[in-house]
This record gives structure tokens, C-alpha cells and sequence, in this order.
């Protein structure tokens, strides 16, 4: 087992939607939790007409004997209530549990269950924490010869009186999910069974979460009981250089809107949630080349009929370079002024830049030879950011709907 690999995607799944952009205790989308997979008390739960549940089912299907061993892995994330002054927000502390050294043929025999009990610290002015309980269940039954189904129930048993989201949340097991690993035998995919074992992965039932396998690909000793729906071997991308607490989401988009924040709702993050602020230090301290690693990558082609071509990411042929391209007569060139005419007027850019006055950035040629003249506006406050590259700031446009500007480069041949 890869069990850094493991890690990051577990922590990922931890983590989602722990806090949301813009991150700020103030924002309504913040005044409560919304995170995946909450195992609320079995009270709350019931009274609810939604998903709300008091617990989560995992099963698999394992190949093994009798010497396969289990281990597993429960966590979440404990919540709690931080006050200061007259703000009040929610955060959260690690929970981990692990049950070790399971043996298969027994627990086919006679399941395991064991309670958990995460008792509250005492009393603080400035935190608020509720004791949690749980129980654990952990069975397997034969399938076939050598093939059992591995069933994994966890169940909040808190009990809660006070029937609120904020009192529920603070006896809730947030973020609950299963790591699950097995030592001389191996796991099925649940997404992709092999034929025989088809009808056998189909019967199995997940509720609250879905198994995947993690881990290097093509390994088959570790699955994840994930609340979030991935396929097997998920992976985070080699760019991203931490938590943002949506990993659905596109980091790049995240951090240009977090670093464009004003000085106040700056400070505001800092004197809340420190994991949030640990964002804001994080990507202020990031030098220009993070975001343009954000920007994109290129891992692998299929063609349309989904068969690999076998091109690595690093070994794309280059791209044709263009230095100059001849518009109305003039050569023009990285650096040159030009006068913006959009021919299409596709959206609204297209109106609001008619007429404006912007500076040639680079000018590109695709693989079917068609030329491409990329822009930042000459007055564009962000104009640094157009030349590094970055939505937003800079445009492409054809050669028909840009007019040299004369003497607005070093080549211009008027009456051409």
C-alpha cells in the first residue's frame, strides 16, 4: 500500500467543503457546516425528511483465506463551536480510530462490534464541544469459495435532546469515511468487478458512502469508504500545493479570487478559522509560477473512440513558432500597439472592446496553421496579469479584427 497516496486522498475527503470561498466566518454561506458524509444523532436524523442519516454501510468484496487480516480505519472530524467577542463560527478537530488485525475466517464467525466513545474536554469560555458515541460493526460472509463480503457499519449513538442543525452538528461525526486495508488477500472493484464477481459486486450495499480502491494503480489491498462518489485510484493534481477545502473546484479560480480579497476581509480569516488563514498565508507566499502551473496540464490523449495513443504528457511535438505576423501590409510583432476590431461579437467582450487601444503579447500558431494574436489591453489595470498569462486579461483575436497602429511598431510600412 502507497499510504501517501492514501493519505492525500483521504485528507482531501476530510476536508471537502470544511469551510467555503471566501473562507470568512461572516459570509451566510459559512454560517454552517457543509461537509460530506455527517453522521448526525440517530434523534436528528429521524426527524428529518432529507438524506440526513445516523449512519454509513460499507461493503466489499474480498479474495482471501485463512490467513487474510483486516485492518480499518474510521474518521471525522469532531466539531466545534469557537466564540470571540460577539462572533461566533464552527471548527473542527481530527478523529481517527483504527480496529487492527482482523481476522477474516473469524469475523465470519462471529462479527466485530466495539464502541467508541470521544469524550468533551472541560469547560472553556471560548470553545464549546460535545461528547460523541459510535458504534462499530464489522462482519464478513461468504460469497463463493474464497470470496466474502466484507460489511462495515458505523453508527453515531449520541443522543441529543435539543433538536437544532447547530446542538445535531456538535454531536455529528462530520466527514465520516472508512479506510479499509487487507494483508494476504486482495479487494474487488466495486466500480468494475471482474465478470464472475459482477452479480456478487452488484448485491453489495453501500450506503452513505462508496468504495474505491486507492493507492497505486493496479494495487488491490486498500479501499476507501469515501461519502463523495470517485472513481478507483483517485488522485489529487501534482499543481495543487494544499487544502482548499473544495477539491471539486478549480484551484486556480480559488486562488486568484482569494488573492484579490480586501485587507479586511483578509483580517477577518486570520482572527477566525486557522486552517483558513493557513490558505491565506499559503498562496501570498506562492511565486507567480504556482499560478501558472494552475493554469493547465496536459496528462495523455484518447482519441474519440476512448483508445489510449500512447503520447506521454512531456512528449508533445512543439508548436509552430511565430514571431511576426502581416496585417493590412505591416509586420507586426510582440510588443507592437494595435487597435481591437472583434469581427464575431460573440458576447458582450467583444462590444466592450471594440475601439481599445492593446499591446501584442505573443502571437501563436495552432497545428492546423491557423494564427492567433493574443492581447492585454493597453489601459487594463490587471494588464501584469494578462502578461503573465492569466484569464481574464488577456484575449485572442484573428488578423482580420486587429488595425496596426502606425508607428506603433518598429517595422511599419504605411500605404502597404
Amino acid at each position: 500500500m502507497n499510504s501517501e497516496l492514501v493519505e492525500k486522498i483521504a485528507r482531501a475527503v476530510l476536508y471537502e467543503g470544511y469551510s467555503l470561498y471566501p473562507y470568512r466566518p461572516s459570509a451566510l454561506k459559512n454560517h454552517q457546516r457543509w461537509n460530506f458524509g455527517v453522521l448526525y444523532p440517530e434523534t436528528w436524523a429521524a426527524a428529518q425528511t432529507g438524506s440526513d442519516r445516523s449512519y454509513f454501510q460499507m461493503e466489499v468484496l474480498a479474495v482471501g483465506g485463512a490467513h487474510s487480516r483486516l485492518d480499518f480505519t474510521l474518521r471525522f472530524l469532531h466539531v466545534i463551536e469557537h466564540s470571540a467577542g460577539a462572533q461566533c463560527w464552527q471548527e473542527a478537530i481530527e478523529r481517527s480510530v483504527s480496529i487492527r488485525d482482523l481476522s477474516i475466517n473469524a469475523i465470519a464467525y462471529s462479527p466485530h462490534s466495539q464502541t467508541l466513545s470521544f469524550p468533551a474536554p472541560g469547560p472553556d469560555d471560548a470553545y464549546r464541544q460535545e461528547s460523541l458515541q459510535a458504534e462499530v460493526e464489522i462482519r464478513a460472509d461468504p460469497v463463493q469459495h474464497g470470496t466474502f463480503r466484507i460489511s462495515i457499519r458505523v453508527h453515531n449513538t449520541t443522543a441529543l435532546e435539543n433538536l437544532t442543525r447547530d446542538g445535531a452538528l456538535l454531536r455529528s461525526l462530520a466527514s465520516a469515511h472508512a479506510v479499509l486495508a487487507i494483508r494476504d488477500g486482495e479487494f474487488v472493484s466495486q466500480t468494475d468487478p471482474p465478470n464472475p464477481l459482477r452479480e456478487a459486486a452488484a448485491a453489495c450495499d453501500n450506503v452513505g458512502v462508496w468504495p474505491v480502491l486507492v493507492g497505486e494503480e493496479g494495487e488491490h489491498d486498500t479501499m476507501l469508504g469515501s461519502p463523495i462518489i470517485l472513481s478507483d485510484y483517485p488522485q489529487i493534481a501534482p499543481e495543487s500545493s494544499g487544502d482548499l477545502f473544495d477539491g471539486t473546484e478549480i484551484d486556480e479560480i480559488l486562488s486568484l479570487r482569494i488573492l484579490t480579497m480586501t485587507d479586511a476581509e483578509k483580517a477577518e480569516i486570520r482572527q477566525s478559522d486557522e486552517r483558513a488563514s493557513e490558505i491565506l498565508d499559503r498562496l501570498e507566499a506562492s511565486p507567480a509560477e504556482h499560478l501558472m502551473q494552475l493554469h493547465g496540464a496536459i496528462r495523455g490523449m484518447r482519441s474519440q473512440s476512448g483508445i489510449d495513443l500512447g503520447i506521454p504528457s512531456g512528449a508533445w511535438p512543439e508548436a509552430p513558432q511565430v514571431t511576426s505576423a502581416r496585417i493590412s501590409g505591416i509586420d507586426v510583432k510582440k510588443g507592437d500597439r494595435v487597435r481591437l476590431r472583434p469581427g464575431k461579437h460573440a458576447d458582450i467582450l467583444d462590444s466592450l472592446l471594440d475601439g481599445k487601444t492593446a499591446i501584442i503579447e505573443a502571437i501563436e500558431q495552432d497545428y492546423e496553421d491557423n494564427v492567433h494574436i493574443a492581447v492585454v489591453i493597453e489601459d487594463d489595470p490587471g494588464r501584469d496579469l494578462g502578461e503573465m498569462r492569466q484569464a481574464g486579461h488577456r484575449f485572442f483575436f484573428s488578423g482580420s479584427e486587429i488595425e496596426p497602429i502606425p508607428g506603433g511598431n518598429s517595422n511599419s510600412e504605411p500605404g502597404l
